[in-house]
């Protein structure tokens, strides 16, 4: 093990501190689960003050492999490292909403308990690193639909604290380091895992340090990538890359009909070169997809408006196809150098995608301005994002009326 590597662990451990201390103050446990038995349709339902994970698990070893989340609030009851995980052994399963559902990474009673005494934790009121996670081993036959997926604020408990959601393999590629922990507020997906994600909702979500939203970290098992189909990526914030898509290197992901706005990273990039030593793109920043070297993307008919930068994409191959970038120009002043609406490689193919109202649309020159346009008209988006001016009627993210509404 390399001395980088001890150092960013040690980083981890000790921001786990949070942690161990709610542990040591005590926690709600969970309540016994009886055996649960599908419905008359199949399914396995949860309601409110169920356990998703239990029925996840019973899904799992049934012939119906569904199950079926009734509108509601659900928040972890104890500490842990994810509210609802799926490994090896859950592949298969299609965990879907029923109405307006929401998955929370908060529980401000857990950070009650002798709050007048405690050291104040920055990542109250969350209590899981990760909402839903996606271990090795998962296929695409693995569904996630329908939810509204919140609350993740940098977070951190470790193998250490609390029982482990990924086992230990004796494949080195697959070592948990440090962003296996920290990165992936809403959804981190590890190791040989391909999951089918859409309909989603994913928003307000923070990390300590990378991709609040979805981290891709498939370690270089890429033959299958992770498809990311009818999200709306909304307000997720962190202090360095891919506030909304984090691909790590050797990932790979399909991104169709996706909305990215208000999404924000590079707020802390110099505290975590000088913490973490890691540093990625400091003088422009990231956007709030970022694709690193040895990943791919495909990204189809996505919008991206409001973003601090669009999409920063290092990989090799990559497909931006039918997408708008859209004043993807906020900032905080930090970056020595301005924001810009896409920077890709020369390996990078771009084609149809409609630029605007930003200063910097093409930051490397790598874009074909005769299959692009730069000078694309005003979108007149409306409330959902979808655009109203008839000349984008096959350009960028068309709002369903299936998909899941905003929860307050």
């Amino acid at each position: 093990m390399n001395a980088r590597w001890w150092l960013t662990l040690l980083v981890v451990l000790g921001a786990a501190t949070a942690a161990r201390a709610l542990l040591d103050r005590g926690q709600r446990e969970a309540p016994p689960t009886p055996a649960l038995q599908p419905e008359s349709d199949g399914a396995f339902h949860v309601r409110p003050g169920e356990s998703i994970q239990a029925a996840v698990d019973a899904a799992a070893a049934s012939a119906t492999k569904r199950v079926v989340v009734h509108e509601g609030v659900y928040r972890p009851q104890q500490v842990a490292q994810a509210l609802v995980r799926f490994n090896r052994q859950h592949d298969g399963v299609v965990l879907e909403a029923s109405g307006n559902v929401e998955l929370t990474a908060a529980n401000p009673e857990l950070h009650t308990a002798e709050q007048s005494n405690a050291t104040p934790d920055p990542a109250a009121p969350a209590v899981v690193n990760h909402v839903v996670y996606f271990g090795d081993g998962v296929t695409s036959r693995t569904t996630l639909r329908g939810f509204t997926i919140t609350g993740a604020n940098g977070f951190v408990a470790t193998d250490e604290l609390t029982p482990p959601i990924e086992p230990t393999s004796l494949d080195p590629r697959l070592k948990k380091g440090l962003f296996f922990y920290a990165d992936g507020g809403a959804i981190k997906v590890f190791g040989r895992s391909s999951p089918t994600l859409e309909q989603l909702v994913i928003r307000d979500n923070r990390t300590m340090i990378c991709g609040a939203g979805v981290s891709v970290e498939q370690r270089g098992y890429l033959d299958q990538p992770v498809v990311m189909r009818d999200i709306r990526f909304l307000n997720n914030a962190c202090p360095a890359t891919g506030a909304a898509v984090d691909l790590l290197g050797g990932s790979a992901a399909v991104l169709e009909n996706c909305l990215f706005e208000g999404n924000i990273g590079n707020t802390g990039m110099d505290r975590v070169a000088e913490k973490f030593n890691l540093s990625y793109h400091s003088e422009h920043g990231c956007g709030a997809l970022t694709v690193f070297p040895e990943s791919r993307a495909l990204v189809r008919r996505c919008t991206f408006r409001n973003n601090w930068n669009g999409a920063d994409d290092q990989g090799a191959g990559s497909v931006y196809l039918d997408c708008i970038f859209w004043g993807n120009d906020r900032s905080d002043g930090t970056r020595p150098k301005g924001p810009y609406e896409l920077d890709v490689t020369e390996s990078a193919r771009v084609e149809g995608c409609w630029f605007g109202s930003a200063e910097t649309y093409d930051l490397r020159g790598t874009i074909d301005g005769k299959l692009n346009r730069f000078d694309a008209p005003d979108p007149q988006f409306d409330e959902h994002g979808n655009p109203q001016n008839p000349v984008y009627r096959s350009i960028g993210y068309r709002f369903a009326e299936s998909a899941t509404p905003l929860s307050p």
